[in-house]
């Protein structure tokens, strides 16, 4: 595990209304569901102001003026009241709770949907961990804002207007001591503010980076296992760790510090309003009832305040969410299709490279003026050393990338004014590291094509010779293959691929160095199945072991970006250059291997 060099956006330490406002934005669709539980809080919020005016007249009335008539009417208020408050809590936490969880599945949702557009070199340079990170921990906190952030906010705000009109009622004199704090607090709000969201951003970098070091750490416990690297890994994990521990602590006191000031004003308040209002009652201004109920509202009023302080200090942390989620939703696909891009039934036809320059970095081309026609039907493989750009020309050719120079032409259209779907749907592909999905072996086959029945699926395995492994599994083709399939061999995944490449029904067929990770025999059977799908289609092979390309039409040595040599295998032997070489020797060592293996056997026999 080594520390991540992919820096992410830095975002700015002022508060940022037009992610509070975005995030906000998020709950429009669910309006009767944002009326409902603003409707339920401010039954609530009026009925909790109008408990402590019933205390007020029960002193006042049936108390002091003791009146049981009165008393017993009062409480038979309190109680219907204490029914229809129920009710509307039950009702406002039910909407609260729906409403987040849909924000979740909508923010994940459009994330996920989001990412399949993006182009390829959006995921060549963002870990995976950042992107988990955002679909998981900060899509969860934008939504507990969306949700029971804005409760807590419309309570408080309603509650605090009811509070106020009650007590300007009762004595407009003290509610305008009470008035004169308000402002202190947002002061000391605002000053909190800034420097908790400065560090809880610093969280959220920091917890992309953890996220990917889990990933990685996670998916290359082999190789950390065989190096023994788990020490040097632990404590560069824990270097990390260290870092948002001291990052998250100066968050988490600063908050910790926010609510204690907000309770010191509002005891100061509380003070002035018990010290103006005892001498009103001296004086016989005031009756006793209404200075219990003055408290109470004040109270009733701060109350809010000091909640509404602690979710200003979470929407700290989902202002830092958001950012970094809508950075990623705001991601522009590198290729994107034409506005008239055409959607052909099908991209049979001629190829043509058309001199075609890409680099992946300015400055450092990987092809540069690059010419190929290719005819319909005709089967190309591509050799050449690590990084001369085999890969590279296949990428372009599926449209992962586009050439930042020249055309690429499909049937003698330049294939940018095809749609990506036009073009990727007709391709198969079988890689040098196969994927699976976490599933079953049908599961993955019916990945090639969704609506192919059983019949199909079973012709398809026995094509690419993958049907005889099958049903040796104890539960043949709905046996699970784990996450990446990795409860196969790499040769079964690479034959279950094959399938599924054949029930696609590829116009082009692409196999990138498929075989060099295989046993002999395995090889076989992917070499049957090549044939099977090969048989009509334009291909491409990128061959490590160059025995599996002898029957290509044409093989192509790559150097450097360009064609070195050309030819069929029988040609470029006859031309003894550069794929005769790479040949000879990589036949050389397969016989010596072979000689070695006999003899061991011999030895062992004697």
């Amino acid at each position: 595990m080594a520390e991540f060099s992919f820096e992410e956006e830095e975002f700015e330490t002022q508060f940022n209304g037009q992610t509070v406002a975005r995030i906000l934005r998020q709950a429009l669709p669910y309006k009767r569901m944002l009326i409902g539980f603003l409707l339920a809080i401010t039954m609530v919020a009026l009925i909790d102001a109008i408990f402590n005016y019933l205390s007020k007249l029960i002193i006042d009335d049936a108390i002091i003026g003791e009146d049981p008539q009165a008393l017993v009417t009062y409480l038979t208020a309190y109680g219907i009241l204490i029914v229809l408050q129920a009710t509307a809590v039950f009702g406002f936490i039910y909407l609260v709770g729906k409403l987040g969880e849909k924000i979740r599945y909508d923010l994940r949702r459009q994330m996920f949907n989001h990412l399949q557009k993006l182009s390829f070199s959006y995921f060549d340079r963002t870990p995976v961990g950042w992107i988990i990170s955002r679909v998981t921990s900060d899509t969860e906190r934008i939504a507990e804002l969306v949700s029971w952030g804005l409760l807590d906010v419309s309570w408080g705000v309603i509650s605090i207007t009811i509070s106020m009109i009650f007590m300007f009622f009762i004595n407009w004199r003290m509610a305008l001591i009470v008035l004169l704090t308000l402002p202190v607090l947002v002061i000391v709000a605002f000053e909190f503010k800034r420097h908790i969201l400065t560090e809880y951003r610093v969280v959220r970098k920091i917890n992309s980076k953890i996220t990917g070091a889990y990933n990685e750490n996670i998916t290359g416990v082999r190789v950390t296992k065989s190096l023994a690297r788990e020490k040097l890994d632990l404590r560069e994990f824990q270097g990390l760790s260290l870092d948002m521990y001291q990052a998250s602590y100066r968050a988490a006191w600063l908050s910790a510090l926010f609510l204690p000031v907000v309770q010191l004003i509002t005891a100061i308040a509380v003070g002035a309003v018990v010290w103006y209002g005892g001498l009103q009652v001296i004086w016989g201004t005031m009756t006793v009832g209404d200075i219990q109920a003055f408290i109470g509202y004040v109270t009733f009023m701060l109350w809010p305040v000091q909640e509404m302080a602690r979710v200003y200090a979470q929407m700290q942390q989902s202002i830092a969410s958001g950012e970094r989620a809508f950075s990623l939703v705001d991601s522009v696909p590198e290729i994107e299709d034409a506005a008239n891009a055409q959607e052909p039934d099908n991209i049979r036809g001629d190829i043509l490279f058309d001199n075609v320059t890409f680099y992946y970095e300015e400055g450092k081309p990987v092809l540069e003026d690059f010419t190929l026609p290719v005819k319909q039907g005709e089967t190309i493989a591509l050799v050449g050393a690590t990084g001369s750009g085999k890969s590279t020309i296949v990428n372009l050719l599926c449209r992962f990338y586009e050439p930042q120079k020249g055309r690429i032409l499909f049937n003698g259209i330049d294939y940018t004014q095809l749609t990506q779907h036009a073009v990727q749907s007709h391709i198969g592909m079988v890689l040098q590291t196969p994927h699976l999905f976490s599933g079953t072996i049908s599961e993955n086959l019916h990945y090639g094509r969704l609506d192919a029945t059983d019949e199909e699926i079973v012709a398809a395995a026995k094509l690419a010779g993958a049907h005889d492994f099958i049903i040796t599994l104890e539960n043949g083709y709905d046996e699970q293959v784990g996450e990446g399939g990795n409860l196969l061999s790499v040769g079964q995944k690479q034959l279950i691929s094959l399938a599924r490449a054949i029930l696609a029904q590829p116009d082009i067929f692409i196999m990138d160095e498929a075989t060099s990770s295989v046993d002999t025999l395995t090889e076989a059977l992917i070499q049957q199945g090549m044939e099977a799908v090969m048989e009509g289609c334009t291909s491409f092979i990128i061959a490590h072991r160059l025995s599996t390309i002898k029957r290509a039409d044409r093989i192509l040595v790559i150097d450097n970006g360009r064609i070195g040599e050309m030819g069929s295998h029988a040609e470029l032997i006859r031309a003894q250059g550069h794929y005769y070489n790479l040949y000879t020797r990589q036949f050389r060592r397969e016989r010596e291997a072979s000689y070695e293996g006999v003899s061991g056997q011999i030895t062992a026999f004697s």
